[in-house]
């Protein structure tokens, strides 16, 4: 089977859109290009059925990889007959071709291994013929310096005929079947945990896990979130976790395949049966069914992650304001700087009007000072400590014109700070600085901000240490990718950051761009981008239509039209006797245009289509704006919470098991996914979104193990 019919059978494209989608793939084409400037080849295939066909053309490929490796191996053992290979090429899972090759793994040294050196493997062949009535004397010949006796002869061909069991890959599949339908998980508490003491650096960690102390379930039935959170209280020692069958049930299945019905010598085989599933098969496929379940459980997890990430750096923008933004603290006062519209760095002050310094007045004196110096239109101020406190105070300075102030997420704004990319923008300011520069920037543009920050350092999601780190990062960068190319770059004020993030950029043209541009000033063309150095022409078509250019020599440079369709775009405008620019923001002009007169055998309807769109409405950034947000002022800390309050709140983490709303306390309530709706909800994502503005109600409140439970309240 060829990669074209294999990803055939595994989607309901069709076999033009998968040929045409993977030669895009095999040239480099990356998956935002091909989605927005090569419609009529994919059959309009949007990014997630791209990214697809991208996932499994990359385990197709491993799967072909690992066949040649086993082939080989096998060639090199001399065992290679043209049946086995036959069912190596044949095999169309790993799991089948694994199993193929078992049997000529090479292995540590075994007991069967050790029993076949001492000559016992015409005795196990004895046995399993089943034909024999008198092993014992026939075991009698097979004695010499390494076994003394009938009993060692028979217990070494034992050891063979279990290795023989655990390599049968009917047995295999058959105990599969159960496995899959009926493992059971269980933990049990370790010795560690259970002389734990409340005084003790482990015991508030061991306690996070206290729901899982001596738990059981089935395994097909455990979430992806408390599966992972077992993995982890077993990988900290809490717990000791096990996955298995019913002993007998998997016995029965065994002997049905391996004893024959007028076997001689039942009484030993189904003593070697029980030693090769006990020491063999039972850890294997415990081992086995428990991976593929945590495999289940990072994907899903790597999911909710990639959702949350996307709603995050899709979050609200408040545009081109000049900030002040305060990172906010107590003894070592409140971190202030200023910003103007595009993010630059004007002033910072450090205030103090909190405890133990209370300087309040002057504080309040140096924020509104600020505010009138540098033409202020916003207010940021970090959720972390002291946040509520500095809110308060901000909101009763009396300002000469209407300030809006916004509460920021810190989350990984201290990562930020301190990394090398915060370094090279600000070598000058030390990390509290660019720390509250950080929040002021996530205010005027979070995707441009949060670009700089290793995803996984957010704060979003469930158990992102816990799951695959290299599917994670594929996962999480595809997104990244995705959200700025949707939005598009302005090449003449993005940071490198997000300039690595275009289509066919990277880290390295990045660079070169804006190098370039610091020697040579604002770029006034698209044109003008090819004389960046070491970027060519796939770089320059996989990108350009990703790269905006503001009051630039072309207006439609600050589109998303491709510059290979501006001549579709003059064609376009000769056809109504007006000029280019006469048809940007024009809909009544742009409504007469009969795009079927424009198809050619590259452009089809669709292109043309969303040509038409950007037209209407050039560079429109597809994210809304920010709004403000207050908390209820008289909710300071867990102990002001009380159930049955309605409070306002924002959601800053959706899980599979519902989400988290923070209520302006340093405590994050939890609506469980039970409590999102009236009606059953299979995703929270389908209710709510990070960073959306609801209104709660409090069920209970838990101050000693610091836990609120929330219900939404719907609109009615």
């Amino acid at each position: 089977m060829n990669i074209i019919q294999h990803l055939k059978s595994q989607t309901t494209f069709s076999e033009k859109s998968i040929t045409n989608t993977v030669k895009l793939l095999d040239e480099d084409c990356t998956i935002p290009f091909i989605s927005r400037y090569r419609k009529e080849m994919t059959g309009n295939l949007d990014e997630v059925e791209i990214g697809l066909i991208v996932k499994l053309k990359k385990d197709f490929e491993a799967f072909q990889k690992r066949k040649e490796t086993i082939l080989k191996a096998l060639e090199e053992q001399e065992v290679l007959t043209p049946e086995l290979k036959d069912k190596v090429e044949r095999s169309k899972s790993l799991q089948e071709l694994e199993d193929i090759y078992l049997p000529y793994k090479k292995k540590r040294k075994t007991k069967a291994e050790t029993a076949r050196k001492n000559g016992l493997e015409p005795l196990a062949k004895i046995i399993m013929a089943q034909r024999s009535d008198n092993i014992e004397y026939i075991a009698a010949q097979y004695l010499n310096d390494a076994v003394q006796n009938e009993d060692e002869a028979i217990e070494g061909a034992g050891f063979i005929i279990a290795e023989w069991i655990n390599e049968n890959i009917g047995v295999r599949n058959r105990l599969r079947r159960i496995y899959e339908r009926k493992a059971v998980i269980t933990t049990k508490i370790t010795s560690k945990t259970k002389k734990l003491d409340t005084t003790s650096s482990d015991y508030e960690k061991a306690q996070k896990f206290k729901d899982y102390f001596d738990w059981e379930e089935s395994l097909n039935r455990c979430p992806s979130h408390r599966l992972l959170a077992m993995l982890r209280a077993e990988n900290e020692g809490f717990v000791k976790l096990k996955v298995a069958i019913e002993r007998e049930v998997a016995l029965e299945i065994i002997d049905q395949r391996i004893i024959k019905n007028n076997s001689n010598n039942k009484e030993y085989l189904e003593r070697f049966i029980d030693d090769a599933y006990k020491r063999l098969l039972a850890p294997a496929l415990s081992n086995e069914i428990l991976q593929k379940s945590k495999e289940k459980a990072d994907t899903t997890a790597i999911d909710v992650f990639a959702k949350n990430l996307k709603q995050l750096l899709l979050a609200a923008p408040l545009g081109e304001k000049n900030v002040l933004a305060i990172d906010p603290g107590f003894r070592t006062g409140c971190k202030v700087v200023c910003l103007d519209k595009r993010g630059n760095f004007k002033k910072y002050t450090t205030i103090f009007p909190h405890a133990p310094q209370n300087e309040n007045a002057v504080a309040s004196k140096k924020i509104s000072d600020l505010v009138n110096k540098y033409n202020i239109d916003a207010i940021a101020i970090g959720d972390g400590t002291a946040s509520r406190e500095t809110e308060e105070l901000v909101k009763n300075i009396p300002f000469e014109k209407e300030i809006a102030v916004f509460i920021v997420s810190e989350a990984g704004a201290s990562i930020y700070s301190a990394s090398k990319i915060a370094r090279e923008e600000f070598p000058k300011e030390d990390v509290t600085v660019r720390g509250a520069i950080s929040i002021g920037r996530r205010l005027q543009d979070p995707l441009a901000e949060l670009v700089k920050i290793d995803a996984k350092s957010i704060g979003v999601g469930q158990y992102q240490h816990d799951v695959d780190q290299t599917k994670l990062k594929d996962e999480l960068e595809t997104v990244v990718s995705s959200c700025v190319n949707l939005v598009g770059v302005n090449i003449n004020t993005a940071s490198k950051s997000l300039l690595t993030s275009v289509s066919g950029i990277g880290a390295k043209l990045a660079e070169n761009i804006v190098a370039y541009r610091d020697e040579n000033g604002a770029f006034s063309s698209r044109t003008e981008i090819k004389k960046v150095p070491r970027l060519g022409a796939k770089a320059y078509e996989q990108g350009a239509g990703f790269l905006r250019i503001k009051n630039g020599k072309n207006p439609l440079d600050n589109s998303a039209v491709h510059p290979e369709s501006y001549a579709v775009v003059k064609k376009m405008a000769a056809s109504l006797k007006v000029k280019e620019n006469d048809l940007i923001g024009n809909g009544s002009l742009l409504s007469k245009l009969q795009l079927q007169h424009f198809i050619t055998d590259k452009i089809g309807l669709p292109t043309l289509q969303d040509i038409k769109k950007e037209l209407e409405k050039p560079g429109l950034d597809p994210r809304e704006k920010a709004k403000v947000f207050a908390y209820d002022p008289n909710i300071k800390t867990i102990n002001d919470v009380i159930s049955g309050m309605i409070l306002p709140g924002i959601v800053n983490n959706v899980t599979a098991f519902g989400c988290f709303v923070s209520i302006g306390i340093k405590e994050s309530g939890l609506i469980h996914i039970s409590n999102l709706s009236d009606t059953y909800v299979k995703d929270p994502n389908e209710i709510v979104s990070l960073q959306q503005h609801v209104m709660v109600k409090v069920l209970d409140v838990d101050v000693q193990r610091k836990r609120i439970g929330l219900k939404l309240e719907l609109d009615k």
